[in-house]
């Protein structure tokens, strides 16, 4: 069954929700959909309470590493992290309360050229029990493209059904942005959702675009329940309008008697 995953994207030190193809390393910072005045571990206290899991944070370039370790504390073993997540300092998310660690930009080289013996390094390290690949992409003609360094690089690597196959060996799940609508509340890519659970042997998080109860509702028909889905600038925990925290945590609790 489709499941509601919770999200800490961190900017700053601070949470954000933000639209991600904005995301540059010069120029004008990222557009802001939501600044929030909690802290990190307030929306970790948060989850923890409702329990719910498998929710990721994400550090979104540098001084997040103070809020995303306390936020780990709060809520051990509860949510996973990534953003400049690497074979040196994943054993120490992992130490600081982390369920799983997600990598991206670690397993390419600065040039975009996927680096298979990297990601190996890194699931030795921690085993892949404890990791999590994300493979967040872009449309391009053939299909999609894994995107790193804040998704403004494209990498060699298509997201396709050869590539989760190659790669599910060494990870739990796979976490996909679709980056065209991250953060902008226009609606899901139905057409990735439904080819990532067809192409996937492992359990999939979809992020990007979705702005309403129905969009959760969508990706559970469009993917068979086979694809959990975040919600980020909808929600009302992060001055959206589309969806209220409450209803997602009804919906998993729904699912979840469902699947028992």
């Amino acid at each position: 069954m489709t499941r509601f995953r919770p999200c800490i994207d961190l900017h700053d030190g601070k949470v954000k929700q933000i639209v991600g193809s904005t995301l540059k390393d010069q120029g004008e910072g990222p557009k802001e959909n939501y600044v929030s005045d909690r802290p990190a571990k307030w929306f970790a206290q948060l989850y923890q309470r409702d329990a719910l899991s498998g929710g990721h944070v994400i550090m979104l370039g540098k001084g997040n590493v103070e809020a995303a370790k306390a936020a780990l504390q709060a809520y051990p073993g509860g949510l996973q992290i990534g953003g400049g997540i690497n074979q040196e300092n994943a054993v120490e998310y992992i130490q600081a309360g982390a369920s799983h660690v997600i990598v991206t930009s670690a397993v390419f080289d600065q040039q975009g050229h996927f680096q298979e013996h990297n990601l190996e390094s890194i699931a030795n390290a921690v085993s892949p029990q404890r990791l999590v690949l994300d493979l967040s992409c872009k449309k391009v003609a053939t299909g999609w493209q894994v995107a790193m360094n804040r998704w403004q690089l494209l990498t060699d690597l298509e997201v396709n059904a050869e590539t989760l196959t190659r790669l599910a060996s060494y990870c739990s799940e796979f976490l996909i942005h679709a980056v065209d609508v991250e953060g902008k509340c226009e609606g899901i890519d139905q057409t990735l959702v439904e080819k990532l659970a067809e192409w996937s042997s492992l359990p999939v998080t979809y992020a990007g675009g979705a702005r309403s109860l129905a969009d959760l509702e969508l990706v559970q028909q469009a993917s068979a329940g086979r694809v959990d889905v975040t919600i980020g600038s909808a929600l009302d925990i992060f001055g959206g309008s589309g969806v209220t925290y409450s209803d997602c945590v009804a919906f998993n609790r729904r699912a979840n008697t469902a699947h028992s």
